[in-house]
């Protein structure tokens, strides 16, 4: 299943949430499981359809190497680019392996065109069938999607064959899709920006409408919507029984946006009030000590006995699922059912096993015979 932050796990591929990437073609075919096939992370010579044009230079190339990425947003604006370097489509340009956060290039004064519409569009779990009837419907009215590849590949053909073009970024794109989202709104389009799960859990929604106040527009000048989708923590929960009916909290392992100090104060303070928990990005390669940690805090204040539901790629054709106890949790970092698609729900001090699924009790039983 495609979390709602989350990394490709054939790469496990580590965000830069700053950094951008051209990433204008799109692959050929389409991945059933939500892993995105091979893509040009520099490609050269880009065109978006953004229904106005935009000058680019590229300077410090030579005769044979043209690595100009030509964006049509509707704004003027100048981008450079080295041969190692591709430019984001929408007004800034930078490196596809800089760190260094993107500056937001074009303004709403860049722009003559009277603005189209945003919205942010949840995809639900990932299958076709996971996603919402408003959501369908939006993205078959939307003139542009844009979006990280391996989620406009799960997108049906339907919705694919039916708009004037789609955009799409492999990783590191947040900011520069986002942006390109925005851009080609201002320039008098209808567009979805797409995500996975729910465009407010760990995905865009937010981050959509900061650009769109740092470039002086309005959300209701874009008449800017969100359509909202099945997000991980249920579509994960129901298919191990009825964990989160409860109060419950969703923490995020990924530090990039979120110090570490922070997720493991945020650990401490759910699992010790007997919320249950899920837990979304919770292993890479380059994360191992966060999972680790959030397992040493979790068995500090919950019975190693508790029961932890292990989802992995739900919805996807190499879909696992497994209830483990919390005990457990911790020798499963090095191997193959958690990784960065995976989202664990952990129990709190009320939670069984019956008939192989997962109760987290509501209450009712204190209330009435049954």
């Amino acid at each position: 299943m495609s979390t709602d932050n989350t990394t490709d796990a054939s790469t496990e591929t580590e965000s830069k949430c700053g950094a951008s990437e051209a990433g204008e073609a799109r692959s050929a075919s389409k991945n059933a499981s939500g892993t995105a096939a091979s893509e040009a992370e520099a490609e050269t010579d880009t065109a978006s359809k953004c229904g106005a044009s935009k000058a680019s230079s590229s300077t410090e190339t030579t005769p044979d190497t043209n690595d100009d990425t030509t964006s049509k947003c509707g704004a003027s604006s100048s981008s450079t680019s080295s041969s190692s370097s591709s430019s984001s489509s929408c007004g800034a340009s930078s490196s596809s392996e800089s760190d260094e956060e993107e500056e937001v290039g074009a303004t709403v004064d860049d722009f003559d065109a009277e603005p189209g519409r945003l919205i942010a569009v949840g995809l639900g779990p990932g299958q076709p069938e996971g996603m919402t009837a408003r959501a369908r419907s939006a993205l078959l009215d939307a003139e542009h999607i844009v979006g990280y590849t391996t989620y406009v590949d799960l997108l049906p053909d339907e919705i694919t064959d039916g708009a004037d073009d789609i955009y799409d970024t492999p990783m590191c794109g947040e900011v520069s899709r986002t942006e390109e989202a925005i851009d080609r709104a201002l320039a008098g389009n209808d567009v979805a920006i797409i995500g996975s799960g729910d465009p407010n859990v760990y995905a865009l929604a937010g981050l959509a409408l900061e650009i769109i106040e740092s470039k002086g527009a309005t959300a209701t000048m874009l008449d800017f919507d969100v359509v909202p989708g099945v997000p991980a923590a249920q579509s994960c929960a129901a298919r191990v029984g009825a964990p989160l009916v409860n109060d419950t909290v969703s923490i995020s392992l990924s530090d990039h946006l979120t110090d570490m100090p922070t997720i493991e104060s945020r650990l401490h303070a759910a699992a010790k009030e007997g919320f249950t928990i899920t837990i979304y990005n919770p292993w890479s390669r380059k994360r191992r000590d966060n999972y680790e940690k959030c397992c040493e805090i979790l068995l500090e204040h919950r019975d190693p006995e508790t029961p932890v539901g292990v989802v992995h790629a739900a919805g996807r054709e190499d879909e696992q699922v497994e209830i483990v106890e919390l005990g457990e949790l911790p020798e499963l970092g090095e191997t193959d059912l958690v990784d960065m698609t995976t989202t664990l729900l952990v129990g709190n001090e009320d939670t069984y096993v019956w008939d192989d699924r997962m109760v987290t009790p509501r209450g009712y039983e204190t209330k009435y015979d049954y």
